[in-house]
């Protein structure tokens, strides 16, 4: 998380939560560190931040799960300026839940149309502010025992105990967080020293455990944490997390903007294969498929790249696997604290397709997976120019065959097909090929697309992108196979 109201460096900072594992554990992470008060092993297969950016003012949430025993413990992220209770909120996990299935990879399936039909049917194109619960209203300025460390301020949020920390040295904040029995990685001084040299801030928020709940697969989820900040730059201090790092990390971040979509600034930026014909053998699989692809996708970069999954304007989707952001969705991830940009849709009433929230945003879905050799320096965000790509004709062919930048809105998405080629009689001279719809007779009854989620859960070596991957996608040495030869004359039928 983090707060910003400074230079550039300084106002990136402030930034998801990086889980660190204690020294026999092993830690996955973002943008910080998280401490236990015990000697537990921490890990976190996962983490999302969602950013609203509007002028210089950035409002980020971050969303988290951790795999651990139920004992307390905290996360530790650099803010660049001192946080107070009015500049911290919880937010439901559901308005995550909602962004994530919007914009995911989404799986599609379509039956080629009756080739000799006359008329070929077109289609057209939270919980709420913090409560209050001072934990020390008298929380001020009071350095600890010689050791540089300064309580600036102290408050409760929902689930959470906040502290923020000013440090003058990072070993003697190293020092401060290990007497006060949080057990952190080995190296956390060194990993903390250019934070501190900036004169950065500490935001430390202790979780009680006993005030969280259980997802329905035994994670602990805690309610997201929104902050505030001013800043030139926007930037996810992903350092901390790299500390005692030992596996594969996922991070996703959506950036909600009024105009542009978003990209990293200082690592390759890669757009995922989409608009791909699939076997019919995905739909069983379609997270591990999914995986797959992503990972051939990065692997020419060695991790070292960021993949853009989504960008597209929050008034529409095609196809949707969950409507559209409701115009609060985007009030409640920081819109309402804008400068003065509205959302501008009909109040109270969640959108079909075609009828979104925030007319004039866009929402843009970035994805990593890195390890302590890939990432090495903070996430920073830029701008960047609108993206077409992933979507469909009116026929139900493909319209493009990949991202193109530049020019029009943002249009891009992650989408998978699954075609069944009409296997029907052929009763006409000419048959016409290539349209598509719903299963035969049922033609305004297509199938909802289905959204490949839980991605860094999904099982990977299961599926060779080779075999079930129809559409050639010579980036990464995958021919493709050819349609099924249909019949060009139709049928002969007994004299009568």
């Amino acid at each position: 998380m983090r707060r910003i109201r400074m230079t550039a460096w300084q106002a990136s900072a402030m930034a998801l939560l990086v889980w660190a594992a204690l020294p026999q554990g092993r830690g996955e992470a973002f943008c910080g560190f998280f401490v236990a008060g015990s000697n537990a092993k921490l890990t976190n297969p996962a983490s999302q931040v969602a950013i609203v950016r509007q002028g210089n003012r950035t409002v980020m949430s971050l969303s988290n799960t951790y795999q651990g025993p139920p004992e307390s413990f905290a996360m530790v992220v650099p803010v660049p300026v001192v946080l107070h209770e009015g500049d911290v909120k919880t937010l439901e996990p559901s308005v995550f839940d909602h962004i994530d299935a919007l914009s995911a990879p989404r799986l599609v399936e379509y039956w080629e149309q009756d080739p000799c039909q006359q008329e070929i049917m077109k289609r057209a194109s939270p919980k709420g502010r913090a409560r209050s619960m001072n934990v020390d209203e008298k929380a001020g300025a009071a350095e600890d025992d010689g050791l540089g460390v300064t309580i600036e301020a102290k408050f409760a949020v929902g689930e959470y105990q906040i502290l923020i920390l000013s440090a003058k040295d990072s070993g003697g904040l190293d020092t401060w967080l290990r007497q006060n029995k949080y057990t952190i990685p080995d190296g956390a001084a060194d990993a903390l020293a250019p934070y501190v040299r900036s004169q950065m801030k500490f935001f430390v928020a202790k979780v009680d455990i006993t005030k969280v709940k259980k997802t329905a697969q035994g994670l602990i989820q805690l309610s997201p944490l929104r902050v505030s900040y001013e800043s030139q730059e926007v930037r996810l201090p992903v350092r901390l997390g790299l500390l005692n790092a030992g596996a594969k990390q996922d991070l996703i971040v959506y950036v909600l903007a009024p105009s542009s979509r978003y990209e990293v600034a200082n690592y390759p930026n890669v757009f995922i294969p989409t608009n791909l014909d699939v076997a019919d053998q995905v739909r069983n699989e379609f997270a591990s498929f999914y995986a797959e692809l992503f990972d051939a996708t990065l692997a020419p970069r060695q991790g070292k790249a960021v993949v853009t999954e989504y960008a597209w304007q929050t008034t529409s989707c095609d196809p949707c696997p969950t409507p559209p952001l409701d115009s609060s969705e985007i009030e409640i991830l920081g819109a309402d604290l804008g400068n003065g940009v509205q959302t501008q849709s009909l109040p109270n009433q969640r959108r079909g397709r075609g009828m979104g929230a925030g007319a004039g945003w866009v929402l843009t879905r970035l994805h990593a997976r890195y390890d302590k050799t890939s990432l090495s320096d903070d996430l920073v965000f830029k701008e960047a120019p609108p993206v077409m790509g992933g979507r469909a004709s009116w026929n139900g062919t493909s319209a493009d065959a990949g991202a193109t930048v530049g020019g029009g809105v943002n249009n891009f998405q992650g989408r998978y097909i699954i075609r069944h080629y009409w296997e029907g009689a052929v009763t006409c001279p000419t048959p016409a090929y290539g349209n598509w719809g719903g299963p035969p007779g049922q033609h305004h009854n297509r199938k909802t697309a289905e959204a490949a989620r839980g991605l860094a859960f999904a099982p990977r070596g299961r599926v060779s992108l080779k075999k079930v991957v129809r559409s050639p996608v010579p980036t990464l040495g995958i021919a493709g196979q050819p349609p099924p030869r249909r019949k060009a004359q139709p049928q002969q039928h007994p004299q009568q």
